[in-house]
């Protein structure tokens, strides 16, 4: 019974602190912005393209800029 207890105090205490560090912000200029670089449009990046387009970078605080480098020799950005 003890240990129980102990286990569902635990996720609730952790489940608190999780949503306590989420914030949700409506300005996108205060956002850190990433670059995100990749070799070459893909199907592999399928959930990439929809996490971008449906807003859920902005949710959790990231502003994404998508860029393609088409290989290594042309992937480096300044």
């Amino acid at each position: 019974m003890k240990k129980r207890f102990l286990c569902i105090l635990l996720t609730a205490v952790m489940t608190c602190a999780l949503l306590a560090g989420c914030g949700s912000s409506s300005d996108t200029a205060d956002l850190p912005a990433v670059t995100l670089n990749e070799v070459a449009h893909s199907i592999f990046y399928a959930p990439q393209y929809v996490a971008i387009e449906l807003g859920y970078f902005e949710e959790e605080g990231i502003q994404v800029e998508l860029v393609t480098g088409f290989g290594a020799a042309d992937s480096t950005i300044f």
